[in-house]
């Protein structure tokens, strides 16, 4: 069930676009800066207060890539894995990661502090590689600054 808050939070994104429909991706981010995730019960919450069926708005939960649709942990860890982020050496750091925190991709750590996910691209080609904790964009990275960005995150 829908928080009061969480209404209140999608009318008001409903409020900026023509129809409730459109919504629909600001609804599911307010439900999961609410709960961490969107669950099948979130989901289908979302989905008659926006007016579409389960089947629809799951379909665009799950092709947005940022809409967790299981739980992750406190903070989730996006590595860029583009073309430009490879050739700069993207696999140095996601092997470092996978040491660090014990996991490969699409786990969480033990202690439930890091979910780490791949990520085709976090727009910053230039400034390669790149990887993204919650909000938190790190550029120009090398292995040896990983251990004092994960310390950041408690």
């Amino acid at each position: 069930m829908l928080t009061t808050e969480e209404k209140h939070k999608i009318d008001h994104e409903i409020s900026l676009v023509p129809s409730p429909k459109n919504a629909c991706i600001e609804a599911l981010k307010i439900v999961q800066n609410s709960h961490g995730w969107v669950s099948d019960e979130s989901l289908k919450d979302v989905a008659d207060y926006v007016g579409m069926s389960p089947a629809e708005l799951d379909s665009v939960a799950t092709f947005y890539n940022l809409i967790f649709r299981r739980p992750v942990g406190r903070h989730v860890i996006l590595v860029c894995d583009s073309i430009s982020c490879w050739v700069m050496g993207y696999e140095s750091i996601r092997d470092r990661l996978y040491e660090k925190l014990n996991i490969q991709y699409g786990q969480t750590s033990e202690d439930g502090r890091f979910t780490l996910l791949p990520n085709c691209c976090l727009g910053t080609c230039d400034r390669a590689p790149a990887l993204m904790i919650d909000n938190d964009l790190y550029r120009d990275l090398t292995v040896e600054q990983l251990d004092e960005i994960l310390e950041k995150y408690t």
